[in-house]
């Protein structure tokens, strides 16, 4: 039903926690497929990768890796964003019942402090992205980033939270495990 893609360098923990999050959506049937395009790690998170089962680009360009995508939707995610609560269930009801973008809700429990909320703006993937495939076909060009594909474009808010990107960041350098409810860690 639904692909999901995403940007990676030098991200192995946040794309184990992504990856791990995404298992039950696979289970479910709802993610068919997950594509990592790679700007040159060195890490391990082609290892990451191949042990989930996900394909790792190193060389791509973004309408054939669209293309070959399995899933007639697409969900766009930074490493460390972690869907949590009823997102499967959520998702495969949008999916099949509508045909514009969507977004996730931000994390109530995982906010930036007001002042960084005031003076920086978040980044594009920062509550995920949802489009159908042949959206994104037609607007994809060569290498250029995933958040482009969501610039300009509407998306309808979803009531299933995203635990942002960042926070698997700041956790990581200063160690701490994150206790999300529902996070498996």
């Amino acid at each position: 039903m639904l692909t999901v893609i995403m940007e990676t360098k030098d991200n192995e923990a946040e794309l184990a926690q992504t990856l791990s999050a995404l298992v039950a959506g696979a289970v479910e049937g709802l993610v068919s497929d997950v594509i990592i395009l790679d700007h040159g790690s060195t890490d391990g998170s082609p290892r990451i990768a191949d042990a989930a089962g996900c394909r790792f680009c190193l060389d791509w360009d973004l309408g054939d890796v669209l293309r070959s995508a399995r899933g007639e939707w697409l969900m766009l995610l930074e490493p460390g964003a972690r869907p949590i609560g009823r997102w499967v269930d959520e998702l495969a009801e949008y999916v099949s019942l509508n045909r514009s973008p969507a977004q996730f809700s931000p994390s109530r429990m995982h906010k930036r402090p007001l002042l960084k909320r005031l003076t920086h703006r978040s980044p594009p993937l920062e509550s995920g992205f949802l489009m159908p495939k042949g959206d994104a076909v037609a607007a994809a060009r060569g290498k250029m980033p995933l958040s482009r594909l969501t610039s300009g474009r509407a998306a309808r808010k979803l009531a299933t939270e995203l635990v942002p990107a960042w926070v698997a960041m700041e956790n990581r350098s200063t160690g701490e495990l994150d206790r999300t409810p529902g996070s498996k860690m």
